[in-house]
């Protein structure tokens, strides 16, 4: 049983989601049943500015719910600028996070729980996230079956992703806020989680894999086209946070070098598991380029400053 404090704070942010939203709402309802009595968890929505009918259906799910929910309103878009608004009204020691298009399974409240038990210091930890509907295309899932730790010294992208992320609060308190530069609705797209687990890295916080904890993702790209823009950004956004790091830490100069050196592998031996991309590595180094001129384009108008708690 609980002694009154929040054991969980899971955070979701949506924007214009009316029509799916119910689908991730009701997965929250049967976890939390799944241990009612056991695991206290409260719910922050954060209503990120939608001009649908989102808002009514929050709070009509929230009007049904035996546990807090609240509803925050960032009108301003930007996951990031949304994941800190809602970062802000937390009150639970375990801080979770979900997307708007994904369902969590009933063993997903009680599954945090037992892997931040075994850990005495702070610690970031990830969890599996598989694709919700198999006419979806493959991608933005994580499927690996084992647990794993992200090694020191390396660049975090891709260990662990926002979709199923989770951090003690003290975390936080280290860490600090999202960079609200980037993610989706920012100017680099993408990457957000990325900059948090590589700002925590830096601290020697842990990042842990936890396959346990699992979330199924509806993100509904079945086009080759939509695929290839979803993989152009995120390589976008690791290009600019390249940028961001280049001059303050030598992992990012070794991931640099490690993407060039990866372009000979499209001819020793190819990716083929995209459709549309014949020479992938090339195709994900272009596109990081991209991403790191423009962050010092940004940055030397003034149109890009630190907006995290490392600035």
């Amino acid at each position: 049983m609980t002694d009154g404090t929040v054991d969980v704070s899971l955070l979701i942010c949506t924007r214009n989601r009316a029509t799916s939203i119910a689908a991730t709402l009701a997965s929250v309802t049967r976890a939390a049943a799944h241990v009612a009595g056991e695991i206290a968890i409260e719910v922050i929505l954060v209503d990120n500015g939608s001009t649908d009918d989102t808002l009514p259906r929050l709070r009509q799910w929230q009007a049904a719910q035996p546990f807090p929910v609240r509803i925050v309103d960032e009108p301003r878009p930007g996951l990031a600028r949304a994941r800190n608004t809602g970062l802000a009204a937390h009150r639970g020691r375990i801080v979770a996070m979900t997307d708007d298009d994904c369902t969590v399974h009933p063993n997903y409240f009680a599954a945090l729980v037992a892997a931040f038990a075994r850990e005495a210091g702070p610690a970031i930890i990830g969890g599996r996230i598989l694709l919700g509907n198999p006419a979806d295309l493959p991608v933005t899932i994580k499927l690996e079956d084992h647990p794993m730790v992200a090694p020191s010294g390396g660049f975090p992208g891709g260990f662990i992703m926002g979709a199923n992320l989770a951090f003690d609060a003290r975390v936080l308190t280290s860490v600090g806020r999202f960079d609200e530069r980037f993610g989706a609705g920012a100017p680099f797209i993408a990457a957000e989680d990325t900059d948090y687990l590589f700002r925590a890295s830096r601290l020697g916080i842990v990042l842990l894999y936890d396959p346990a904890i699992v979330v199924d993702h509806h993100h509904g790209r079945r086009r080759v086209a939509d695929e290839n823009s979803l993989l152009a950004g995120y390589s976008f956004g690791d290009g600019a946070l390249y940028a961001k790091y280049v001059f303050r830490d030598l992992q990012a100069v070794r991931a640099i070098l490690a993407d060039i050196c990866a372009v000979r592998f499209d001819i020793t031996r190819p990716i083929t598991t995209h459709a549309g991309i014949k020479w992938f590595y090339w195709f994900r180094l272009r596109h990081k380029a991209r991403g790191f001129v423009n962050y010092w384009i940004r940055n030397s108008t003034g149109m890009c400053r630190d907006r995290d708690a490392t600035a």
